[in-house]
């Protein structure tokens, strides 16, 4: 009895060093991801990180990003952020949009593409098997787009709310961010966007040198 208990134990405690190792993991995606055309993230975490005061203090542009990957972890906290969805029963966002028609969406560009992120399913969907596009859009190791339809009055709106979600998400995991217009229109006729949207504007993400 006390080996099979033994057994148990060392079975969940192998299971759990392996999801802490895939939550771990820097976001390069490059050799698998393209063949895979989707993506699981981890679920977004519920704790930890700085008050959202100290987020607002520590909230800045940052304009050049070392060499540090970010992990798979903080990558789907940002995305949750900017993004995601905190109350299941109806599917309601993180961020507010009018008359909660959610109508808008989230772009994300990393070594591997460029990829849709479904908020509903916590994955990366290949939206554009390209290889690295990040240099038209800055170079920055990450790339956050933000989509939505163009004739509507509350767009710039929903994204401005998008964008400084994860900012202050940013600032409480000390990642860098700077949010720019020019090049938002780079990927113009390449990446395929839902019919009457465009990118309104995309924000720079990697760890601050």
């Amino acid at each position: 009895m006390q080996n099979v208990k033994t057994r148990y134990f060392l079975a969940v405690g192998f299971m759990l060093c392996i999801v802490g190792i895939v939550a771990c993991q820097p976001y390069a995606l490059k050799n698998t991801a393209a063949a895979e055309k989707r993506i699981s993230l981890p679920a977004p975490e519920k704790t930890g990180g700085k008050t959202v005061l100290e987020a607002l203090w520590l909230r800045k542009s940052t304009r050049t990003f070392s060499e540090q990957p970010v992990t798979m972890q903080n990558l789907s906290n940002l995305l949750w952020a900017a993004w995601g969805i905190n109350r299941a029963e109806g599917g309601y966002r993180t961020v507010p949009t009018g008359m909660n028609k959610k109508d808008a969406e989230l772009y994300v560009a990393l070594d591997g593409g460029v990829w849709r992120y479904n908020a509903a399913s916590n994955e990366l969907e290949l939206a554009l098997d390209l290889p690295d596009v990040r240099a038209r859009l800055g170079g920055a190791p990450i790339t956050l787009l933000y989509a939505a339809t163009a004739g509507n009055e509350f767009s710039g709106l929903h994204v401005g709310s998008m964008y400084q979600s994860a900012a202050l998400y940013c600032a409480a995991a000390g990642i860098g961010n700077v949010v720019k217009r020019d090049r938002s229109d780079a990927l113009s006729g390449i990446l395929a966007l839902p019919a009457g949207y465009k990118i309104f504007i995309i924000q720079l993400v990697g760890m601050p040198k």
